[in-house]
């Protein structure tokens, strides 16, 4: 079994969870809220991550605006190790940067990136996967993807396609990853599912700190320097030196920078572990109510002829007549009311306010 000491932790955490407006905002987005349960995303990734990583060994990139609130959130990662971008640049920055830093405070050991929004109700489970993936991905320049097996041709999720190999089946050992396919129409993923050899993306990762750094320096070699001239800059003009070379970093994330391009990558499935990326208020409700049935997670609710809605109101009784499937969402200052079919457009909303300027929304 691996050592806590022998394995790191980049925890993605820079996301402004658009789609849960209004509750998530730029300085309280959907990873430091209590979306599902009685803590908060981070609270609960942070907690199934200990066991693997020991928080001195955890390293958070966010954003400016959640940094406060994720160093109360997580007092046991030394605050240095919770880097605010100065920019947001996508995922192939942020974990290239987490990647960097490991490397030379950890040496090149097994690091693993994971979402710090999505929600995994068998931590057991999830961490009994990353030891294997820790153990695949010990091999020099070997990448490890989580895939998740699809329950339903979800067209909101990027699919990993792996080249079967009968004597190697699911759930023994990795497969290795043919192509990946980003958000296809309904009727691919039809009939990606029906194929049998696709997995869901779950945009968790495990290598060497070397594997990942030596993959961007192929594809994104003038990022990946200007990475290393962060991190090899002394602590006391580390943020200076983040500040300098970071916004000039491309935009793009690690599937498009590297992992799309890559050979030797392969899939480990992540079956079982309950997860659920939670995009969505209606992502919320499916795992509240899998039986169906309105969901009340505050205030009250009294319905006439109405089923199957969500609703989040503080300190008010909401009745609802003649109405179903609905999301109804309030804060002090925002009413949200959404057929909960459409919640996935609730991020439209957060564009349309940035372009009339209501910056007290956002």
């Amino acid at each position: 079994m691996t050592k806590r000491e022998e394995f790191c932790a980049v925890v993605l955490a820079g996301g402004r969870g658009t789609r849960f407006w209004p509750r998530s905002r730029r300085s309280s987005a959907k990873q430091v809220l209590n979306i599902v349960g009685e803590t908060t995303m981070l609270e609960q990734t942070l907690a199934r991550l200990e066991p693997l990583a020991e928080p001195q060994n955890t390293w958070i990139i966010t954003s400016r605006d959640l940094r406060s609130a994720i160093l109360r959130q997580a007092p046991r990662v030394p605050p240095a190790q919770v880097i605010a971008e100065p920019e947001g640049r996508n995922t192939g920055p942020a974990i290239g940067l987490g990647a960097e830093l490991i490397l030379r405070q950890r040496g090149d050991v097994p690091m693993g990136v994971f979402p710090s929004d999505h929600l995994i109700s068998r931590p057991e489970r999830f961490q009994s996967v990353i030891r294997a993936a820790i153990h695949e991905a010990r091999r020099p320049g070997r990448l490890v993807v989580l895939g998740i097996p699809p329950s339903r041709p979800e067209t909101g999720y990027g699919y990993i396609e792996v080249i079967e190999e009968p004597h190697r089946r699911e759930p023994v050992g990795a497969q290795r990853v043919r192509r990946f396919t980003e958000k296809p129409n309904l009727a691919q993923a039809k009939e990606f599912v029906a194929a049998g050899n696709y997995y869901w993306n779950a945009g968790m990762f495990v290598w060497r700190a070397s594997s990942i750094l030596e993959a961007l320096a192929e594809h994104l070699p003038d990022t990946s320097e200007r990475l290393r001239k962060i991190a090899e800059a002394p602590k006391s003009k580390f943020t200076a030196a983040l500040e300098h070379w970071y916004p000039g970093c491309e935009n793009i994330s690690i599937d498009y920078a590297v992992l799309e391009k890559t050979h030797g990558l392969v899939c480990l499935a992540a079956a079982d572990m309950g997860w659920n990326d939670l995009g969505s208020w209606a992502a919320v409700y499916e795992e509240l109510a899998p039986q169906g049935g309105s969901v009340i997670q505050a205030g009250e609710a009294i319905e006439i002829d109405a089923f199957d809605n969500y609703i989040n109101v503080p300190n008010k009784t909401v009745a609802l007549v003649g109405v179903h499937d609905l999301v109804v969402v309030e804060t002090a200052d925002a009413l949200l009311i959404v057929p909960r079919q459409q919640s996935q457009k609730v991020g439209k909303i957060v564009k349309e306010l940035e372009k009339q300027g209501k910056e007290k929304l956002l």
